[in-house]
């Protein structure tokens, strides 16, 4: 196990960028941009950061709202259809990884139709499962405005 907590929470950040945009390289570049930002901060600074793994998903969470409203933007002058792109698996366990592609491509295109706030929110919470304090932090609202979103978004979902 390493002493540095971006090492240790790199796959479970990766994951959230990755569920929040639906591709692995946007994924990659926020988790990429997430390190860049740990790295900047001094010894002192990190030693403060009380809890790093909340810190650490704030910060990917909030580079992975702004990557979506630059995609959105780009997507707004693309004439195609946008699906997600799905994640490359070996090919010996096929069957079961089809059928986990095809509804985890089906749950991200779902996800595609609600709003970036809301979307962070819903994979926060219900993929998650990160309490409606941390994620209020996450993306800049209060808990109860939190908890209204994850409300509707699951609504909308459903």
């Amino acid at each position: 196990m390493t002493d540095d907590p971006f090492l240790t929470h790199r796959s479970l950040l990766f994951t959230v960028a990755y569920e929040m945009l639906g591709s692995a390289a946007d994924a990659e570049d926020v988790v990429q941009e997430t390190w860049l930002r740990w790295a900047d901060l001094d010894a002192g600074a990190r030693g403060e950061v009380r809890d790093p793994r909340a810190y650490l998903v704030r910060v990917v969470t909030r580079q992975a709202l702004n990557r979506m409203r630059t995609l959105a933007r780009r997507r707004e002058e693309y004439v195609g259809e946008w699906l997600p792109e799905p994640l490359l698996t070996s090919p010996d366990v096929a069957e079961d990884v089809e059928l986990a592609e095809s509804v985890s491509f089906a749950m991200l295109t779902v996800l595609e139709t609600l709003g970036p706030t809301e979307r962070a929110v819903f994979v926060l919470r219900e993929v998650f499962e990160l309490p409606y304090e941390e994620i209020a932090a996450a993306v800049g609202k209060t808990a109860a405005a939190v908890r209204q979103l994850a409300h509707r978004a699951r609504e909308h979902v459903a």
